[in-house]
C-alpha cells in the first residue's frame, strides 16, 4: 500500500508511451466549482477550444488515424473532449475505450459547492482535509489514497501506448505518482487544460499547441 509520507514511485512498462491530458475547461471550472462524480457541467467554448488543442498536439505527435489505444475517464466531459481528440486525428469519435480508474476524485457532498460553500458547511472537515488529503475524505467521496491506488492499478496494467483522456485532481496525482511526491507536492501541482504529458518511464515532459 502507498505510505502517506513517501508514495511509492510508479512508471510505465519499458517501451510503452502514454499521452495523457484532462478535459477541456468546464462551467463549473469557471466558477470554481468542485466538480466530482455527479454534477458534470458542460465544455465551454474555451474548453472546446483546448480539447481540440490537444487533438493537435496529439496530430503532431502520432499523425492522421494513428494506431494506439484511446480510453477516457467515463465522465460526460472527459468523453466529450476525447470525441473532440479522436475527430482531429481522424478517427470515428466515439470509437474508444473508458475506464473509471480515470475519473475524478469522488468529491461527495461537496460535488457542486465552492470553497467558501464547503467550508461553510463543514468548517472542521474542510480544514481536516485541507491538512490531510492523503486520508480525510469528503462524506460520500474518496482521498487521495483512493485515487492514487486506482490510478496506480491502471498504470500496472497498460500493455500497450495510449492515449488518456482524465480530470483535474486525478492528472496531477497520477504526474506526483510518477515523479514520487507526496500528497503535499502533489496537490501544489498546477491542472492545466490544452495540453498534453507524454510519459515513458516515469519521466513525464508536458507537450504544449
Amino acid at each position: 500500500m502507498i505510505s502517506d509520507h513517501a508514495t511509492r514511485r510508479i512508471s510505465l512498462k519499458p517501451g510503452l508511451t502514454l499521452y495523457f491530458a484532462r478535459h477541456g475547461q468546464t462551467e463549473a471550472n469557471v466558477q470554481k466549482r468542485f466538480q466530482g462524480w455527479s454534477r458534470d457541467t458542460a465544455l465551454t467554448p474555451l474548453g472546446l477550444t483546448q480539447a481540440a488543442d490537444v487533438g493537435a498536439i496529439l496530430k503532431r505527435e502520432l499523425g492522421d488515424a494513428p494506431g494506439i489505444a484511446m480510453v477516457a475517464s467515463p465522465l460526460p466531459r472527459a468523453r466529450k473532449t476525447m470525441e473532440i481528440v479522436r475527430a482531429a486525428l481522424d478517427l470515428t469519435p466515439e470509437n474508444y475505450t473508458t475506464d473509471n480508474r480515470l475519473k475524478e476524485i469522488n468529491l461527495g457532498n461537496w460535488d457542486g459547492l465552492t470553497d467558501d460553500e464547503a467550508r461553510a458547511v463543514s468548517p472542521i472537515l474542510f480544514s481536516q482535509r485541507g491538512n490531510d488529503k492523503w486520508h480525510v475524505r469528503v462524506p460520500g467521496g474518496e482521498n487521495y489514497a483512493e485515487v492514487a491506488a486506482r490510478v496506480s492499478d491502471w498504470i500496472n496494467e497498460l500493455e500497450h501506448d495510449t492515449v488518456a483522456i482524465s480530470h483535474g485532481a486525478t492528472t496531477r496525482i497520477l504526474r506526483g505518482l510518477l515523479a514520487g511526491l507526496d500528497w503535499k507536492a502533489m496537490s501544489a501541482l498546477d491542472e492545466p487544460q490544452g495540453v498534453v504529458f507524454r510519459v515513458r518511464g516515469n519521466d513525464v515532459v508536458r507537450l504544449d499547441p
